[in-house]
């Protein structure tokens, strides 16, 4: 009986310093979480779309990670609509914007999800 009593108390403190050794020696007392855990803020995923330009042609890549609708609309230095485009349901959205016969001007790419709206423009000389 005696040995199982001893069994019983390491047992006891051995669980004990695992737990305490997964937090620091300030959180003594505090509620906190444990250390293995993955934090949030560790991977930070950039949800803005990509432009590259290649000479006369713009291409637009985005991760749509909600698979909700992205407006893609163009504007020349008027504000008039020269493009535009609904894409729905797509979780990577790549579209490519050629400039090469269009007239001299300053062409706006719009860019319109769940979370923002963005722009990107263009001279054509």
């Amino acid at each position: 009986m005696k040995v199982v009593k001893n069994l019983t108390v390491a047992a006891a403190l051995l669980i004990s310093a695992i737990g305490m050794a997964n937090t620091e020696a300030t959180d003594f007392g505090k509620k906190t979480v444990a250390k293995y855990e993955v934090e949030k803020n560790l991977v930070k995923v950039n949800l803005d779309p990509v432009f590259v330009k290649k000479g006369q042609k713009i291409m637009m890549n985005l991760l749509n990670i909600s698979k909700g609708k992205v407006l893609l609309k163009v504007y020349d230095s008027e504000d008039r609509l020269v493009f535009d485009e609904a894409i729905d349901g797509d979780i990577v959205v790549e579209k490519s914007f050629n400039f090469e016969k269009a007239f001299k001007d300053k062409y706006t790419i719009v860019v319109v999800d769940k979370f923002g709206t963005y722009k990107k423009t263009m001279e054509v000389r």
